[in-house]
């Protein structure tokens, strides 16, 4: 059997929108090695249940890394230090025994804190709303293969289609862009044909929702980048520009 690891929390705390917010400590014993962080808040909060304090409040779904929804900045980290991972796939045998563990919301305008750990991302919901999507009316569905597709565009179309809309890349860019969510949504129908026809409106829109959700400039830090759990490329946000000047072009 593994042997059991004890850590300490440093967990950020905030009972709602308005209140002010700070970092508690709590102490963690007899913790597997194969247990995610997520089990760990787990545990933590059947503790502080039984001893009737309030439970940390976060977010959390499939567990699998598959829907995005377990944003956490791990000592300052989106999703943690473990590359390509997101929050519910970081394992404690990724720490070492007695560590100390910063654990924060992630931390931008467009994404306020509702509840300790928790914050709102329908920022991104409103962008998709905007323009995400491809409304062509299309009759029943045609075969796959009717319409012929580049091996590379599709390539790169699947790629961009990979992210999961976690909000990382917000957390770690320094201007709290969301330019590489945003490129992606866009960019994964900028490569196939089925996104022709509302190509020019989507990019604009896409945009203009994106600025007016108060989310900063790209500055081609590539911070985003390497904080996605699905190694999306800034070369997407090159895509969202080039769009973006062809829409504005045609006016």
């Amino acid at each position: 059997m593994s042997e059991l690891l004890n850590f300490n929390l440093r967990i950020w705390r905030q009972a709602s929108v308005n209140a002010e917010g700070r970092l508690v400590d709590y102490k963690i014993d007899g913790i597997r090695p194969d247990q995610s962080i997520l089990e760990v808040l787990d545990t933590l909060n059947e503790t502080l249940t039984r001893q009737g304090q309030e439970p940390v409040a976060f977010d959390s779904d499939c567990r699998e890394g598959i829907c995005g929804t377990c944003g956490l900045v791990i000592d300052g980290v989106p999703h943690g230090m473990k590359h390509c991972c997101t929050t519910c796939e970081l394992r404690m045998r990724n720490f070492k025994d007695g560590q100390t563990i910063t654990i924060e919301p992630f931390r931008a305008n467009a994404f306020p804190i509702l509840k300790d750990l928790v914050v709102d991302r329908s920022a991104f919901e409103r962008i998709m709303a905007a323009g995400g999507y491809i409304s062509t009316n299309t009759g029943s569905a045609p075969d796959a293969n009717n319409i012929a597709v580049p091996r590379h565009k599709a390539e790169c179309a699947m790629d961009a289609a990979t992210c999961i809309g976690c909000g990382a890349c917000v957390a770690a860019c320094p201007n709290a862009s969301a330019s590489l969510f945003t490129s992606a949504k866009i960019s994964q129908f900028a490569h196939l044909p089925q996104g022709e026809p509302e190509a020019l409106r989507r990019v604009e829109r896409m945009v203009k929702q994106m600025d007016a959700e108060g989310f900063g400039d790209c500055s081609n830090h590539a911070e985003c980048e390497a904080a996605c759990p699905k190694a999306i490329s800034i070369t997407h946000i090159a895509v969202m520009r080039r769009e973006y000047m062809k829409a504005i072009a045609a006016g």
